[in-house]
């Protein structure tokens, strides 16, 4: 399978820290955000990557270069103006012949990628969300879900939330879903999700997960991970 990272935001909300650079290069302890996104996907057999990229794209490329370090192989699409997360995923994923991963590349994550592959193959529809639960779910995509994991209903960002079941905006599309994006700015939840009732299915993931849009979430993620280290190295 191969995979697209989204990471051509600009990360406003974390100004001034992404005032002279890409929020996928804000460290988190040592690694870059991006580094570890890559490095889980390698973990779970993806090596052929694509990224989309925008704001400073050049100090990204510059830092990963064509991935071979890392034991991966990196595509670059750097996108003139935005295009929204399926837009970018789009033309990204153009000529893809066989199903595909969609990440964010600004978001810290432990979730076993290999359980939602599998899980997406077995119910064969056109798109699996790696879902989670928040305390907080008003700032996400929402869902209800039946006992299979069918998504009952999505609501980008509700004033009053119908779950505490939230997209992480981790993926996995079908080829055909390339078909469902028009050309310029797409984004999924509002505009294609919408138009595939019955297409949809979730999975709740087990892990950590921690949506890098704010300033408390950035601190809090590097606290965590500095956490979990430590108490690795007193095995």
């Amino acid at each position: 399978m191969k995979a697209v990272i989204m990471a051509g935001g600009k990360g406003t909300r974390l100004a001034p820290l992404t005032d002279n650079s890409p929020k996928p290069l804000m460290p988190i302890i040592d690694k870059p955000i991006l580094r570890y996104i890559i490095e889980l996907l390698k973990k779970h057999g993806i090596t052929d990557i694509s990224v989309t990229l925008g704001y400073k794209a050049n100090q990204i490329i510059e830092a990963f270069g064509d991935g071979r370090e890392l034991g991966v192989t990196l595509h670059y699409v750097v996108e003139r103006e935005p295009l929204g997360t399926a837009g970018g995923v789009r033309g990204a994923a153009a000529g893809f012949k066989e199903d595909f991963m969609v990440i964010s590349g600004d978001a810290y994550t432990d979730f076993n990628l290999t359980e939602l592959m599998e899980f997406h193959k077995r119910h064969g529809r056109l798109v699996t969300i790696a879902a989670t639960r928040v305390k907080n779910p008003s700032a996400f995509g929402v869902m209800l879900l039946n006992s299979a994991g069918k998504v009952r209903s999505f609501i980008e960002k509700p004033q009053v939330p119908i779950s505490d079941i939230v997209s992480t905006g981790i993926y996995v599309f079908k080829k055909e879903i390339l078909k469902k994006i028009p050309m310029g700015f797409q984004d999924f939840a509002r505009d294609i999700f919408p138009t595939i009732p019955g297409q949809i299915y979730a999975k709740i993931m087990q892990g950590y997960w921690s949506d890098i849009g704010t300033l408390l979430s950035y601190y809090s993620t590097n606290y965590h991970v500095a956490e979990q280290s430590l108490c690795l190295a007193k095995r």
